[in-house]
This record gives C-alpha cells, sequence and structure tokens, in this order.
C-alpha cells in the first residue's frame, strides 16, 4: 500500500507529524470506522469516521469517533447554518476526490468548512482516515484540526 496519498501529502507540506497504520479494510462492514478501529486495536472512541454532509445546501465535513452518530442539529449550529443532512456517496467522491471508507478531512479536492468533534481533544492522539481505503492517520487532536482548518464543536447525537 502506497504511503503517500493526497493527505499525507497535505500533512507534511504543513510539517505536521503523524503516523501510518495498514489494515485490512473489510467493504462488508457495518461501520467502516469500528472495523478499522477492531483491526487495529484501537479504542472505538480514538478512530474518527470523516462524514461529508450539507449546512444549509453547502458541502461541509464532519470528523466524529467511529462509535457515534453525527447530530444533524449540532452539525448544522457549529458550521453556523439552520439544517444539516448527509452528502450522496457519490458526491461526497466527486467533492473531496477520495473514495467512500477512504474519505479524509485532508487534502481534499474542495476545501470546506470541517468541524471535529471536541471529544478529540481528550486523546493523546487521534486516527483519521489516510485518503485510502485501509490506511489510517495517527495524529495530535490539535494537529488534526490545524491541517483540516477545522472548528472543535459538540458534534455527536447525545442520548437522552
Amino acid at each position: 500500500m502506497p504511503n503517500s496519498t493526497q493527505a499525507t501529502m497535505a500533512l507534511r507540506k504543513l510539517g505536521i507529524a503523524f503516523r501510518l497504520h495498514t489494515y485490512v479494510y473489510d467493504s462488508n462492514a457495518e461501520s467502516i470506522g469500528l472495523q478499522a478501529a477492531e483491526a487495529l486495536g484501537v479504542d472505538p472512541n480514538r478512530m474518527l469516521k470523516t462524514l461529508m454532509a450539507e449546512v444549509d445546501g453547502k458541502p461541509v465535513c464532519a470528523v466524529v469517533p467511529s462509535d457515534c452518530e453525527v447530530s444533524m442539529k449540532k452539525l448544522a449550529a457549529a458550521l453556523g447554518g439552520k439544517s444539516a443532512k448527509m452528502m450522496r456517496p457519490a458526491d461526497a467522491e466527486r467533492l473531496t476526490g477520495y473514495h467512500v471508507g477512504g474519505i479524509s478531512p485532508f487534502g481534499q479536492k474542495k476545501k470546506v468548512p470541517t468541524a471535529i468533534d471536541e471529544t478529540a481533544l481528550t486523546h493523546v492522539t487521534v486516527f483519521v482516515n489516510g485518503g485510502q481505503r485501509g490506511l489510517q492517520i495517527e495524529i495530535d487532536p490539535n494537529d488534526a484540526a490545524l491541517a483540516a482548518g477545522a472548528s472543535m464543536k459538540a458534534l455527536v447525537a447525545t442520548q437522552d
């Protein structure tokens, strides 16, 4: 597996430290993020999934723990909008230049507003998709926010 993707090149260009981890990607997994966490022996809360959505019809990127669901209401509020919905997979692939299952918040074809769930800050390092299926980037959450131009916000749906 190549260790150079648009995501890794973007991080190297910024001089941000990271470690790469590879695993066997399972296209039939119910949850790609949870499957990656299990394959790498990582707490699912540290394995972040990258989701492409739309806030008031404009593309955005949300990065949340793999064992959580994003709250559309919180995502819209975090990025200054009224409503949010998930983006169609084909639109996400066209916009980011990545395939679903390999979408990274780093080095996307078109830069969009990005938010990372603030719980990422409770970890020394987190895992974020490296730009292709089966490749994860281990990175300091502050560096991840810097590299993605992201704000840290409460994005996760809470259990009431």
